[in-house]
């Protein structure tokens, strides 16, 4: 729908009916010159009359540009209060293990943390999520926004080994905890998704786990790995545990720190279900706020006054080239 910002300014609109054109009567002492001054008075005669509706028209244009028409657009809900959420992804070197499948296809642990995690992103709608990546040491890759789609496309861009090959567990921890020190209070919850052990930081996790614990961030942990994976060897087939590196104890730790829960992934079915129980202990706030995007309009109005008033100047520009040289014939209007 259409809205002006200032609708008072358009009172001023007959303004112009308060300025009267004054006649300067010539009391004596000036050149006259017969028939160029009564010439020269008619043509300003008819110049006023045939501007004096262009005069009107831009006067109107502009009231209208500086009352501020503006287009809204159709109502958008946000919320009013919402979760601050953080990602912490592992993108340490052990993370290239294919032991994952995807609907048939085997695929990398950390391919598979892409696919379902980016449908847990687009869930959590009202929300502001954050990531975070950590191999050697952790690193912010988004701070805590609500645009997801921005979120959803910095953990697409992100590849193996592209902060290192080890697991620094503690310092993530530490560095949610201090991106939470930045915004206002709510409701704080850390996912730490791993597939090793902590080897690497400068700070232990379970002390940047008590922090967390006292600045009230609940942290849910998730081991990523298959128990079970099938290699061919020249000896035939062999059967490995490709999480022997995962410490269960400590990310099961870590959890009850911080009144959370620690979860194990072993494959894409149990990731999604993760996923879903985090929805239900963490639900989305509800309380809706509402706004209407604005579209200014005012430049088209302006921009028929400047148009008018270049037409009204060339007119008159014309209109005096016309007597002027006719002047200079000898004072003859011919």
């Amino acid at each position: 729908m259409l809205s002006v910002t200032w609708p008072f300014v358009l009172i001023l609109l007959p303004l112009p009916l308060f300025f009267r054109q004054t006649k300067i009567v010539d009391q004596g002492g000036h050149l006259q010159l017969p028939g160029v001054s009564h010439s020269i008075k008619n043509h300003s005669q008819q110049t006023v009359k045939r501007s004096r509706k262009l005069y009107w028209i831009m006067w109107i244009c502009l009231l209208c540009a500086v009352a501020r028409p503006q287009w809204l657009g159709d109502p958008i809900e946000l919320p009013s209060k919402g979760r601050d959420l953080m990602m912490a992804v592992d993108l340490s070197g052990s993370m290239q293990i294919e032991d994952m499948v995807i609907d048939g296809k085997i695929v990398d642990r950390f391919t598979l943390i892409q696919h379902v995690l980016a449908d847990f992103i687009e869930r959590r709608k009202g929300d502001r999520l954050g990531l975070i990546l950590f191999a050697d040491h952790a690193y912010l890759q988004a701070p805590l926004t609500q645009d997801r789609r921005s979120v959803a496309k910095f953990l697409t861009d992100a590849q193996i080994g592209l902060v290192g090959k080890q697991t620094a567990i503690g310092e993530a921890i530490a560095l949610a905890v201090k991106r939470f020190e930045m915004v206002d209070e709510s409701n704080r919850v850390l996912i730490l998704l791993t597939d090793g052990s902590n080897n690497a930081g400068n700070i232990e996790p379970e002390m940047a786990a008590e922090i967390a614990a006292k600045r009230n961030i609940t942290i849910y942990t998730v081991g990523v790995g298959a128990e079970l994976l099938e290699r061919r060897t020249i000896f035939g087939k062999e059967r490995i545990n490709p999480s022997m590196d995962l410490d269960e104890t400590q990310l099961q730790k870590l959890a009850d720190m911080t009144n959370g829960q620690y979860f194990r992934a072993r494959n894409s079915e149990d990731l999604a279900r993760i996923y879903q129980t985090i929805d239900t202990l963490e639900p989305v706030s509800r309380d809706q706020l509402s706004y209407r995007p604005k579209k200014e309009l005012f430049y088209w109005p302006l921009l028929m006054s400047l148009l008018l008033s270049m037409l009204i100047s060339a007119q008159q520009h014309f209109q005096a080239g016309l007597v002027l040289p006719a002047f200079k014939r000898g004072g003859k209007i011919v």
